[in-house]
């Protein structure tokens, strides 16, 4: 399938398909809505197929990278769904510890795109986790529509559970250097902000990539600096931005918010038309400079 970009579609379209994607509809009501942009031979059909992830475009670090070692490893979480299952991505030939960073998926599960982010990481010299919210109903499934049903019946507090336990453990782990770092996107990027609420100064370094925001009384206990990316046609996202900055400057949180201009929610993910390369690839520099600053010290 050719690749679109979101300039190639009304931002009308991408808006419905944004509420699609986050369960505010089905899919027959998303098609509903996108028969009004089908023209000539194209379809709605066709539209939400071109809209949907194609992993084939999104591997930057080949999966046997020889730069890198990858294992799936299984995380005990008592207090969430007995255990988390995840991938576990680090140099090859890593010297001491090093610093570790929970990456925390989308509301599919632990797809490739992902898998990814987490080879990305240990190629910079991290150690990178990324957990498997789907663990307790049998993992990602190998394709993100399913995943998204499977994801919808998962309890939400023991997930969130299952995520605290495994930044614990990656936290502790003999190779790690006590500073952990947290990345997440969409959904992931709430977690991000729930375990900064949740670990408080335990939390060296959170980036929630556009991540809904915690209550005003939970976002009061974040100690953690927070590098906070948002796209700037993402409404859903930034209008939540300001109540929760304010909290952050009032608790004297350290934090940079960085809104990118014409870039959608989901912008960092390059499986999809929402992909805008030249910021996601600013936010990812930033990133990886933000975590450098706080976690190599």
């Amino acid at each position: 399938m050719e690749r679109k970009k979101a300039t190639d579609y009304p931002q009308e379209l991408l808006n419905l398909f944004d509420i699609y994607v986050h369960g505010g509809i089905d899919r027959r009501t998303f098609l509903e809505g996108a028969q009004k942009f089908a023209t000539g031979t194209l379809t709605a059909t066709m539209i939400w197929e071109s809209l949907r992830p194609n992993y084939a475009w999104a591997q930057q670090v080949p999966k046997d990278d020889k730069r890198i070692k990858t294992e799936i490893v299984t995380v005990p979480s008592p207090k969430g769904n007995t255990s988390i299952k995840g991938y576990l991505a680090k140099p090859a030939t890593a010297k001491g510890k090093l610093p570790v960073v929970l990456v925390i998926h989308e509301n599919r599960g632990l797809n490739p795109y992902i898998e990814d982010v987490a080879r990305r990481l240990a190629t910079e010299n991290f150690i990178a986790f990324a957990p498997d919210g789907l663990t307790s109903v049998g993992g990602y499934p190998g394709d993100d529509e399913k995943g998204g049903t499977l994801f919808r019946t998962v309890d939400k507090q023991r997930m969130n559970e299952d995520f605290i336990a495994a930044a614990h453990w990656l936290k502790a782990r003999p190779d790690s250097n006590g500073k952990l770092g947290a990345v997440g996107f969409c959904f992931g990027g709430g977690v991000v902000n729930m375990l900064a609420v949740t670990l408080g100064a335990e939390l060296a370094a959170g980036v929630p990539f556009y991540g809904a925001q915690p209550p005003a009384a939970d976002a009061a206990k974040i100690k953690s600096p927070l590098l906070i990316q948002n796209g700037g046609l993402d409404k859903r996202i930034l209008d939540g931005s300001p109540a929760f900055e304010e909290v952050l400057k009032a608790n004297h949180v350290p934090f940079t918010t960085h809104v990118y201009e014409g870039a959608n929610h989901g912008f960092h993910n390059d499986t999809t038309p929402r992909y805008d390369e030249t910021n996601a690839k600013l936010a990812w520099k930033r990133t990886l400079e933000f975590f450098n600053k706080h976690t190599r010290r």
